[in-house]
């Protein structure tokens, strides 16, 4: 999947101080900010959200608020925290439905290039391509994409995310780090700050809760674990069902691996269209990876990185006094 058009983001009126009551927090900001709210834009929508999420600031301008990428290393309360093995295969963490995990380099397409080109990865047949295109779908889903999640871009991946997450074993500082950069992403592109709440306050209640109760994520499906959070540290949920999840199980180191060295880095953006080079990242158990892999990304076709008009950028500025 491409976003198939990636013209200069324009707003079509200032983003006001409360979204009105019965629309949704994705139909309300692609109208505020791409003009028309139809399918194309809110795939945009959740495209600069996703990916910005996932490597930090890469569209200028912004209302200027800072997105580190929930792949780079944890800052302040979430000091120690490294999401990244789990991407590149440098752990055994991912789940195929056997008894244990098994290690799959989720950056196999491209990295962080097609991501700061409004794209899920380089090609279509990668790991890389799945995981964000669901990424896409089910966050157009969680944040109520009226024409992109029913005509689109169904969610088409598991609606068990306790499943899909178990052998990860992930603790309450990781699943923070994850929530805590969408609502960074969502704020660095003007929603209001009841609405950043109300998004981090969704993916906590649904999946930051240790014995989780069965839920229906998405409304049509049938009721499933969800808790990703489900180390002994992770609060406990109310109503807990802990009979509904098995011990947990650790995720082992897996070294050089060929799926981890094949591409062995996730660079994040700095927001000004280069990627940080950083000093190299050891995943646990893996060698240091080398900084010559995260040289400076220029970008083969910078003109088609979504950047705001003078009008648009000057409205998103006015939408940061609301923050």
């Amino acid at each position: 999947m491409k976003v198939s058009t990636l013209a200069p983001l324009a707003l079509a009126a200032a983003v006001s101080a409360q979204r009105p009551e019965g629309t949704s927090i994705c139909d309300y900001y692609t109208t505020a900010l791409l003009k028309e709210n139809n399918a194309t834009n809110q795939q945009t929508l959740l495209t600069l959200v996703v990916n910005t999420a996932a490597i930090g600031n890469y569209t200028q301008p912004n209302v200027g608020i800072a997105v580190p990428g929930l792949l780079a290393p944890g800052t302040g309360d979430y000091e120690g925290v490294n999401l990244l093995p789990y991407f590149t295969g440098a752990l055994a963490s991912t789940n195929n439905g056997g008894s244990s995990g098994i290690s799959v380099n989720f950056l196999d397409a491209g990295g962080a290039k097609p991501l700061m080109m409004n794209m899920p990865a380089n090609n279509t047949n990668s790991a890389q391509y799945v995981l964000l295109t669901h990424l896409y779908s089910y966050f157009g889903y969680l944040l109520g994409c009226s024409e992109f999640s029913n005509t689109t871009m169904k969610y088409t991946g598991s609606t068990n995310m306790y499943e899909t997450h178990k052998f990860m074993a992930l603790n309450h500082s990781e699943v923070g780090w994850f929530i805590h950069n969408v609502g960074l992403s969502a704020a660095s592109f003007g929603v209001a700050d009841a609405d950043v709440t109300a998004v981090g306050n969704a993916l906590n209640n649904a999946f930051g809760y240790r014995c989780a109760p069965p839920a229906s994520i998405p409304k049509s499906a049938s009721p499933e674990p969800q808790s990703i959070c489900i180390d002994a540290d992770c609060p406990l949920a109310a109503n807990a069902t802990c009979a509904n999840y098995s011990p947990v199980i650790k995720p082992t180191p897996v070294g050089t691996s060929p799926a981890m060295m094949g591409n062995s880095s996730m660079p994040h953006a700095t927001g000004t269209g280069a990627v940080s080079t950083g000093t190299g990242v050891v995943p646990s158990g893996g060698p240091a990876m080398p900084t010559s892999s995260l040289e400076p990304y220029k970008g083969e076709a910078a003109g088609a990185l979504p950047v705001l008009s003078a009008a648009g950028a000057a409205v998103v500025g006015l939408a940061a006094f609301m923050l």
